[in-house]
């Protein structure tokens, strides 16, 4: 008896031991990410003038727009699937710098934007949010280039698909992203994947719309990490992300995962009638690289493809300064006078 309750008793002060390990663990993790300023960067005000606009089936959309006074073409940015357009803050930096004007908005059940009008969170509909920003800020005549990362170049691609391309745009850059059969070579789930139906399988993986722990720990960082993030990614980039992910309405994840998994886009590539960019991270696990090139080979106009070195999922915040390169470089060949005098300043 005495050694029985001997060990009950080491085996409750070695859980007791680890609870407190853990606790401390989770602490220093969130002092760590509160006292970054690296994340406080990230974090900052680009100072964007706010509008709401309206999609056509009442879903109310908040934008904001950076540089107005800029000249050249108008940048529009699409963040991708738990994001928030905060997300572009480093590129709209590099892209303002050039004397752009910038245009980001959140995406349906996003950020500040509202849930959608009776839970529509289809592809389609994304599409249709895209054409009623473009019809509400845009006067008629106004140059505009199109950005979208991951579901906000899916929302480009289903735009595409419906609408006159050429009447609205002169280009587009499609980043980190897939049009079809998303599981199909995926570094995460390809495997066990490709046992089942690739579309089942897409809305058992990604279709999830349970609620995730509210506060930021360390395991939490390392599975981020390796699902989105390269190798070269810092602590504050993790720590920004995951903050959107878990502000990100478990509906709506689960309703953008189940669309995403139900989609076919492929074909409305060869709607993008404009110069179209396609960027690619070469460790992207969630996109990898041959979706790119999958993308890049049907495009009627194509301005060809890069893949960023050591990049994970998220090229904009990973290499922001390049990707906002990328972009100027796209603008710098259109035949536009107005491109020609912002990026000779």
């Amino acid at each position: 008896m005495p050694g029985s309750v001997n060990t009950r008793g080491l085996v409750l002060a070695l859980g007791a031991g680890g609870v407190a390990a853990g606790v401390a663990w989770q602490r220093r993790h969130l002092r760590a990410i509160r006292q970054d300023p690296a994340l406080a960067e990230l974090r900052r005000s680009r100072g964007g003038r706010g509008t709401e606009i309206r999609s056509a089936d009442g879903t109310r959309l908040h934008a904001e727009t950076f540089n107005e006074g800029g000249s050249g073409p108008l940048v529009v940015l699409l963040h991708g699937w738990t994001e928030q357009l905060s997300i572009w803050g480093p590129v709209i930096d590099h892209l303002t710098q050039a004397g752009l004007p910038v245009l980001a908005y959140d995406l349906r059940g996003h950020g500040r934007s509202a849930q959608a009008t009776a839970d529509d969170y289809s592809l389609p509909r994304f599409g249709e949010d895209l054409e009623a920003v473009l019809a509400s800020i845009t006067p008629e005549g106004r140059e505009v280039v199109v950005v979208g990362h991951s579901l906000g170049a899916m929302a480009i691609a289903a735009w595409a698909q419906d609408h006159r391309v050429a009447d609205r745009i002169q280009a587009a850059a499609l980043v980190n992203t897939g049009l079809v059969d998303l599981l199909t070579g995926h570094l995460l789930f390809g495997e066990m994947a490709s046992r089942f139906n690739s579309r089942l399988a897409g809305r058992v993986f990604m279709g999830v719309s349970a609620p995730l722990p509210a506060l930021s720990s360390p395991i939490a960082h390392t599975l981020i990490r390796h699902a989105a993030f390269g190798p070269s990614a810092d602590r504050a980039q993790i720590a920004f992300y995951e903050r959107m992910l878990l502000d990100t309405p478990p509906k709506v994840r689960g309703a953008c995962g189940d669309a995403m998994a139900d989609m076919d886009l492929l074909d409305a590539t060869e709607r993008l009638e404009v110069p179209t960019l396609v960027v690619a991270g070469d460790r992207d696990r969630l996109t990898p690289p041959a979706q790119a090139r999958r993308i890049a080979e049907r495009l009627p106009q194509s301005a060809g493809l890069i893949e960023f070195d050591h990049t994970g999922h998220m090229s904009l915040l990973e290499r922001p300064r390049e990707l906002a390169d990328a972009v100027l470089g796209l603008i710098r060949s259109l035949p536009s006078t107005s491109a020609e005098a912002a990026l000779s300043k």
